[in-house]
């Protein structure tokens, strides 16, 4: 027979994350005030350099030219003294003195570009700090109405859509980009208050059917005359119903927070872990997988009706599908780094590493043997992946060698 080929290995996943803290140094961060500011200072600079190469060129070619002394000794000895010039000291033939004042004339004509040029980068170098401080200020203050852009869209990611810009000002581009968010502002909170009023519509219409079963369960256990199989299916519907009335609050309080657990308890993962396991136990030995692995303390803050169905959701896919013989489920939680880990793993078929990501699509399924009614509907990963970025974590899923799947949860502590 021939060796089976070897399943597809995941391509690398990417290392930067958007949500990553800032470095050490946010101040060296490359911001548009920074670049304009070294935009500024740096033309000012090179403004500057011309400038002062332009002024020396000018100074030495006007030294240049009056460098030749306005007369000559033609006749007789000198005796000259001088304290500028130590050569042009004692008794001089004229062609002596001529030369020693010549030279002289070439040392301060020296010494007079040398101090032009030092006093001159000393002015440039005063006046290059004055520039970048100015342009630091200017760039401030032109670039303040995308700061308050700013401030306002980290309001609105705090669920406050009641915020707007009301840029005042001249009617130039930045106006007009605060105008246009103010525009997208309005049009979201109108979707938000439209995306509130259908889930208090869907609460009513989803509690009441429940609400009814319920009422009729407990009615029938109260009768002491019901045989004793019917008085244990009545149990079981009502814990059943329980659940999913549970289960409803939770998903219409995910729902009413815009995708954020506001009201947070402690929960244990090993626990959360540990119901879902009891609830799939049954059809885990009905399909003979085994069901294994360590499940350490792992305590969040959240909401325990969602994680256990991240939980739930998890490990019925890894029973659901799996292998005809000899399978198994491995359900491991931990506390590592500040952060709760659940991890899922599972034998099954082999799952292509570019398939994954559709798995967490909404009604998406890997092939055709996911269309089976027992297998569910294929929105058990979104639900997961929903609760887990409603919680701060994330969900990822690689393909393991041999065949099925390992599901990774990370929730922060």
């Amino acid at each position: 027979m021939p060796a089976n080929p070897a399943p597809p290995v995941a391509p690398p996943k990417p290392t930067w994350d958007p949500g990553q803290p800032e470095g050490p140094f946010p101040w060296l961060r490359p911001t548009i005030r920074i670049r304009l500011t070294l935009l500024y200072g740096g033309m000012f600079l090179i403004a500057g350099i011309l400038l002062l190469s332009i002024i020396y060129l000018l100074a030495a070619q006007a030294l240049r030219e009056g460098n030749a002394p306005p007369f000559q000794i033609v006749g007789g000895e000198v005796k000259v003294t001088s304290s500028t010039c130590p050569g042009v000291v004692g008794q001089l033939t004229p062609s002596e003195f001529n030369a020693a004042i010549g030279q002289c004339m070439l040392e301060q004509r020296r010494h007079a570009l040398d101090d032009l040029l030092s006093r001159s980068l000393m002015a440039l170098l005063g006046l290059s700090i004055i520039a970048f401080a100015f342009g630091y200020a200017m760039a401030g203050r032109v670039l303040s109405p995308l700061g308050k852009i700013t401030r306002t869209a980290r309001r609105v990611v705090g669920s406050d859509l009641t915020r707007r810009i009301e840029l005042d000002g001249p009617d130039d581009e930045l106006k007009e980009l605060a105008d246009t968010f103010d525009e997208m502002l309005d049009r979201l909170e109108r979707a938000f208050t439209a995306q509130q009023r259908f889930v208090a519509n869907a609460s009513h219409e989803l509690r009441t059917p429940l609400a009814i079963n319920r009422t009729l369960l407990e009615v029938h256990l109260s009768d002491p005359g019901a045989p004793i199989e019917l008085q244990q299916l009545g149990k079981t519907l009502l814990a059943t119903n329980e659940r999913s009335e549970q289960l409803v609050e939770g998903l219409l309080l995910l729902a009413r927070s815009e995708n954020q657990i506001v009201e947070r308890k402690p929960v244990d993962l090993a626990e959360v872990a540990s119901r879902a396991l009891d609830q799939v136990r049954g059809e885990a030995e009905a399909k003979g997988v085994e069901i294994r692995g360590e499940r350490a303390l792992a305590v969040i803050q959240g909401n325990g009706v969602l994680l256990e169905r991240i939980a739930l959701n998890l490990v019925q896919n890894a029973v659901r599908y799996n292998v005809p013989e000899d399978g198994w489920v491995e359900v491991t939680t931990e506390a590592q780094h500040g952060q709760a880990v659940l991890v899922v793993s599972n034998t099954g078929p082999v799952v292509p590493a570019y398939e994954v990501d559709n798995l967490f699509e909404p009604f998406r399924r890997l092939r055709t043997e996911r269309t089976n009614s027992d297998k569910g509907v294929g929105l058990g990963l979104s639900i997961a992946r929903s609760v887990a970025r409603a919680h701060g974590g994330r969900i990822q899923a690689m393909p393991r060698e041999g065949g099925g799947l390992v599901m990774r949860v990370t929730l922060p502590l």
